[in-house]
Parts: structure tokens; C-alpha cells; sequence
């Protein structure tokens, strides 16, 4: 649902102006955080979109056989790309959600900022504007808990491209980030399917500069040299599989972080208003620790606190403002 530009902000906050978040001096308190999450891909390439659900219920008819092999033991297929200076990484699954329980939800404002507030690394969110200046200001950072304001912020203008019986397509994107990085795009696409469910796309991607690649390759080569992806790109002699590293491997983690997000956020819609926040956490942090060679973070403890603690920061700050 959308909701209303904060116009005020109190002293007790002291983070607000109506354009969102703001700081005494410009900040990255947390760069790999904030690099690895674009990376991941808040932010998606202008590929060939289906344009309707005929076009994207055929895409999914030629998936279909690979769909049914997924190494994710479920219909879902995981891929990134780089080309040249973007990085982006995709999506297509198969959900359970019909598409008239889906749609709807997902073209919620509101929505994204419970979607997006499962991610570690996101800090904070609003959902501002009406019309066509609906946006979210989110706040992004460390993986563990911090104050708000030490985070990077960001706005992200919220797009519904198309909404139409059969077909939902929509996007959030930025501009510019920070170290150069910018055309942050994130985009999905729902149609439903004849035999229950919906079949969904989700793609992610961003820009980088010389500043923000040479930032996220020296994490990857120190603190992060033991990430990888889910592409398996060879096999060693026993046969087990050799996964991707690097900047791709970065994307691929974050999409599928992102997609658990989407999906622990639908199938919470079945319980009550008041249960449905807590379930969202505990199903998006187990969701992720079935893959937790390329996923684990935090304990579940340690998650589950921060966000519960950084949820009721965010329900004070609207009540506030408000």
C-alpha cells in the first residue's frame, strides 16, 4: 500500500528529513556490505522481458525440462552474467502462491520493505511518495547489528510497469551509488500457471566503476576468499562439485537471498496480520542455512535478534513520524 511522504520528523529519531535518511557527513561505514548487496543484485539488467503472460508462461514451457533437474531439488534456476562494467544475476521458480493471492501482495509498497528488511544487511526502510514518486528508502550496512545511521542510504524509485489479469511485471532502481556504482535495477514478473501456482522472475543488477570493482575484488581476495556461488563451473576427482567464486559468486548468493525473501514473504499471507512478521524471519534464515555452504552468516539467535530489534526500531520511527 503506498504511503505518504514523512513531512515530519521528531527529535527522538533524528535520522528523517522527508527525503529519507539523513547524515552529518557522507558515509560507507561498510563497503564489501554494501558492494556484496548490490552485487546480489538489488538492481536488475534491462534484458528481454516477456511483456505478457502468454510470453512468460512460454518461457516457462522452455525451462520446463530444466526446471524439473534442478540442483535446487525444487522447479527454481539460478544464473548470473557479467558483461563488461554490470554484474546482474536471474531468477525463474515456480510458486505455490496462486497468481491472484500473488500479484496483488507483491505490487504492496509496503511490501518490498518487509521483503527487503529479511536481508542481513538491510537496516532500515520506508516506503514514501504516492503516484508516480512511490520510492523506498532503505538503509544498508554491516551484516551484523548497527545504528541506523551509520548505514549507506539509499532511495530507490518503486515502478508497477504493467499489472494486468494474467501478468505483473514491476521494478525498483537507483540511479547512483556510492564509489561510482549506479543503474541499480530489480525487477519481477508473475503469471499464473494452469496447474496451480505462478511462475516467477526475478533479476538483478548494477553498474560498477573502477573504485567500487577494485573495493568488492579486495574482499573477495581477503575476508570473503572463501565465498562462492551455486554455478558449478568444474568437478574435482571425487566428483564433488567446484563452485563459482568472485564477483559472480557474490551475485548468485544475494539473488537467492533475495528470492528467499520474496517467498518467505507470500507464504506467511496465510496467517494472521500478527504472526506473520516473526514467521517471515524464521522461515527466510532457515530457507538460507539449506544453503548454508554459500549462505551462512549469523546463528540463528543472532539473526533472529537483530532483526527483531531493528523491526521495532522501524515501528517506532513510522509510528513517529506519523
Amino acid at each position: 500500500m503506498p504511503i505518504a511522504a514523512i513531512t515530519a520528523v521528531t527529535a527522538r529519531a533524528g535520522r528523517f528529513r522527508s527525503t529519507g535518511f539523513i547524515r552529518p557527513r557522507p558515509r560507507i561505514p561498510c563497503l564489501p556490505a554494501w558492494l556484496l548487496l548490490a552485487s546480489a543484485g538489488l538492481w536488475l539488467a534491462p534484458s528481454a522481458w516477456a511483456q505478457d503472460g502468454a510470453a512468460l508462461r512460454a518461457r516457462q514451457s522452455e525451462l520446463r525440462s530444466a526446471l524439473a533437474d534442478s540442483a535446487f531439488g525444487r522447479p527454481l534456476l539460478l544464473e548470473s552474467v557479467q558483461r563488461g562494467d554490470r554484474l546482474s544475476g536471474e531468477i525463474h521458480a515456480v510458486i505455490a502462491q496462486p497468481f491472484a493471492l500473488a500479484a496483488p501482495a507483491l505490487q504492496s509498497q509496503q511490501a518490498w520493505c518487509d521483503i527487503l528488511m529479511l536481508h542481513l544487511n538491510v537496516k532500515h526502510c520506508l516506503a514514501l511518495g504516492s503516484g508516480a514518486d512511490r520510492r523506498l528508502q532503505i538503509a544498508i550496512g554491516r551484516k551484523h547489528e548497527q545504528p541506523v545511521e551509520d548505514a549507506f542510504d539509499l532511495g530507490l524509485g518503486y515502478r508497477i510497469l504493467t499489472s494486468q489479469p494474467d501478468y505483473l511485471a514491476l521494478r525498483l532502481e537507483a540511479a547512483e551509488g556510492p564509489l561510482g556504482t549506479r543503474d541499480f535495477r530489480l525487477m519481477l514478473e508473475l503469471a499464473p500457471l494452469a496447474e496451480g501456482g505462478s511462475f516467477l522472475r526475478l533479476n538483478y543488477s548494477y553498474r560498477h566503476g573502477l573504485a567500487a570493482r577494485l573495493a568488492l575484488q579486495g574482499y573477495l581476495a581477503t575476508l570473503g576468499r572463501d565465498k562462492v556461488g551455486f554455478s558449478v563451473v568444474a568437478r574435482k576427482a571425487d566428483g564433488s562439485p567446484v563452485y563459482i567464486e568472485g564477483l559472480r559468486g557474490a551475485v548468485e548468493r544475494n539473488t537467492l537471498r533475495y528470492y528467499l525473501a520474496v517467498e518467505a514473504y507470500l507464504d506467511a499471507l496465510a496467517l494472521p496480520a500478527s504472526q506473520r512478521t516473526e514467521r517471515r524471519l524464521q522461515a527466510w534464515f532457515d530457507a538460507t542455512e539449506r544453503h548454508a555452504r554459500q549462505l551462512h552468516e549469523l546463528d540463528r539467535d543472532d539473526y533472529l535478534a537483530m532483526k527483531r530489534r531493528e523491526l521495532a526500531r522501524l515501528a517506532a520511527d513510522r509510528a513517529a513520524a506519523n
